[in-house]
């Protein structure tokens, strides 16, 4: 199969013909159909995250169709369509699983990083921690949920209850999350970065109440601040924006440093709290919600073969929503099966 290779981390990934896997117990193998490109992957191609398993197919956001399985599978069978997050393994004993926080799982492993994920026309997945995808989406457009929408979620949820909601950080996350919060009643304030009208304006687009750059202070109190953009500083900006009591969450896997602050900024009971990665449980709660909240991803789709260019783009930030990598869509032939390519339907702005 062909697939996008990290065989150096700070190297451009590495265009490469590779064996499809074969899946074993309790696995299923995927036809990718769309892989969404989440700054994780930069954080991984950088070196910003250790050790990723070299060579490396990167990526975690993937949707595709189920065409052959091991032994012991019966969740999901041939011709299903399904999602696979960044999430991939957990070893559901540990004190963590045992008590609903498999994301804290010592033994965990994850798509895209110790597992071998979506840059790829195949990838194989255990079958538990695959879902299946809302019929409302095509599969350009269920892909960025995978993560953006998953991560963004726990987020959200880790921030409480809050009307007034700030969003550091205008990318695939928070567009997905701007809407949600929209349905539930609740007032989006986006914070970008200093200059970027267009950003600005896509996030009253998608109804935020308020949009200016992360250097200005919002025109009200905040409840709770969502932090996406990687950038420590964005700790103590995100604290002199909130009231006491409210919450800051950096919802990112990497942060640069966090800059001393006065105590007066965290004082009052103010909370800051990190999200490390998802449960099934939130997979599950998001994908209902977001059908019910009629949430839509705005794309920008790649062929697989331009992976290292859609990488490029967000890291200069130049993209409004989610870049998505879209396989060939060839014949697939594996274990005597054969079925053709998903497609991808409707337009993404």
């Amino acid at each position: 199969m062909r697939a996008q290779l990290l065989t150096e981390v700070g190297q451009p990934l590495v265009a490469a013909e590779i064996a499809t896997p074969v899946p074993e117990r309790g696995q299923v193998l995927i036809k990718v159909a769309a892989c969404a490109v989440c700054r994780t992957d930069l954080h991984i191609v950088d070196g910003e995250l250790p050790d990723p398993k070299l060579p490396l197919v990167p990526g975690h956001e993937i949707v595709g169709t189920v065409v052959a399985a091991g032994p012991g599978v019966g969740r999901f069978g041939v011709g299903d369509r399904v999602g696979i997050p960044w999430l991939g393994w957990a070893c559901g004993s540990c004190e963590y699983c045992s008590s609903g926080r498999e994301n804290l799982c010592d033994r965990a492993r994850f798509t895209g990083y110790q597992i071998d994920g979506g840059y790829a026309e195949f990838t194989v997945a255990d079958e538990r921690f695959c879902f299946a995808i809302p019929a409302a989406y095509d599969d350009a457009a269920a892909a960025p949920l995978l993560c953006a929408g998953l991560i963004g979620y726990r987020t959200l949820h880790l921030a409480g209850d809050g009307e007034r909601l700030g969003i550091y950080g205008f990318g695939a996350a928070a567009h997905i999350l701007a809407q949600v919060a929209r349905y539930q009643g609740r007032k989006v304030y986006a914070f970008t970065r200093p200059g970027d009208a267009a950003a600005q304006e896509f996030a009253r687009r998608l109804g935020a109440v308020w949009a200016g750059g992360s250097d200005e202070a919002p025109p009200d109190l905040l409840d709770a601040a969502l932090i996406f953009a990687p950038v420590g500083e964005l700790v103590p900006t995100a604290l002199a924006a909130i009231r006491k009591g409210g919450t800051v969450v950096s919802g990112g896997i990497h942060m640069s440093d966090i800059p001393a602050f006065p105590y007066r900024l965290l004082w009052g009971e103010r909370v800051v709290r990190s999200v490390a990665n998802l449960t099934r449980r939130d997979a599950e709660e998001f994908l209902s919600l977001a059908a019910q909240a009629d949430v839509r991803t705005t794309t920008q789709t790649y062929a697989l073969a331009d992976a290292n260019q859609a990488l490029t783009d967000l890291r200069r930030g130049v993209l409004q929503g989610a870049a998505v990598l879209i396989p060939p869509q060839t014949a697939v032939r594996t274990g005597g099966f054969t079925k053709e390519g998903s497609s991808i339907k409707g337009d993404h702005p």
